[in-house]
């Protein structure tokens, strides 16, 4: 099996993030816990992405667990997980990440993501909707959270932390405040959203950026960048999959990967990506996709048109 600890990337505290996780948003808890489990032992993933709010954290604690008794330390994996939208407040942003360090089973984090750059109001409902169809927000800017989760650094509770879904003036407003930089900004990256802009920037001042949904999401087949004519027609020149053409699209470009899967072939395929390179004429071809096409928009759900 291909050594990961060859394909890592250099985050700019120092510490180092393997750049394929195992994604776990949308994965049935029912059937996740010996899916992580295959996923470390038996593919060699050493990083796992998770959040709190995919509800899931406790069956992937269970697998952790387990892992622990064979021969894999603690110190060999990289656990990335989420604050939820309506823990933004100063108040609950502890008690959520040990919320999600207790469900994990975990001493601590190394990575701790803001999951969406706005604050919902705190509650039992995730994502509570008022009478004008939008989401109820709370009055909480994002300088207090982040204040919050440089705590969590000093405190020993997460090595690192990050953002999610963060647009370039978001993260130069962060700068403007904060003491520890964010290490990554993940977002949605696949084909048909390459993102490049926000790409450029990030990587220019250091800010590495992990691609979510990277061979797209659910929903409609044909507007999967999985399914485009030319990435098949790139994978068979290959002899690869297209899950794995597009994986390694991403990877040249300098991001991290997390693509999600329950099936364990496609868990084992989406790793094996390191013994071939994607030459520049077949990344151009990739990268005429581009449609700034979402799978992942709030405006569909909170009504909120966060990306305009």
């Amino acid at each position: 099996m291909y050594n990961l600890d060859m394909e890592k990337i250099t985050l700019n505290n120092k510490k180092q993030i393997p750049v394929i996780g195992l994604g776990t948003w949308r994965s049935d808890k029912n059937k996740l816990t010996p899916i992580v489990e295959y996923s470390i032992i038996e593919c060699d993933y050493r990083h796992v992405d998770c959040a709190s709010i995919y509800k899931n954290e406790k069956e992937i604690g269970q697998a952790l667990k387990r892992i622990s008794s064979n021969k894999i330390s603690r110190e060999e994996l990289f656990i990335t997980s989420k604050l939820r939208n309506t823990d933004h407040h100063p108040d609950n942003v502890e008690e959520a990440c040990k919320k999600t360090l207790k469900d994990l089973q975990l001493k601590y984090l190394d990575l701790y993501l803001m999951h969406w750059g706005i604050a919902i109001e705190h509650g039992q409902d995730l994502e509570p909707i008022g009478s004008n169809g939008l989401v109820k927000t709370e009055k909480v800017p994002i300088i207090k959270t982040w204040k919050a989760m440089e705590k969590l650094v000093k405190k020993g509770l997460v090595k690192s932390i990050g953002i999610a879904n963060f647009s370039v003036s978001m993260i130069i407003d962060l700068l403007s405040y904060s003491n520890i930089k964010p290490v990554i900004n993940q977002v949605e990256i696949h084909p048909y959203n390459s993102q490049q802009e926000l790409v450029n920037f990030c990587h220019k001042i250091n800010i590495q950026i992990t691609a979510y949904s990277p061979l797209g999401s659910s929903g409609d087949i044909k507007k999967r960048p999985i399914y485009d004519r030319v990435v098949i027609q790139i994978a068979n020149k290959y002899k690869k999959t297209p899950a794995q053409i597009l994986i390694k699209w991403s990877l040249q470009r300098g991001l991290i990967v997390i693509p999600k899967s329950i099936d364990l072939l496609r868990i084992k395929e989406n790793i094996d990506v390191f013994n071939f390179k994607l030459l520049e004429i077949d990344m151009a071809q990739i990268n005429k996709l581009n449609k700034n096409y979402r799978f992942v928009d709030p405006v569909i759900w909170w009504g909120i048109p966060y990306f305009k």
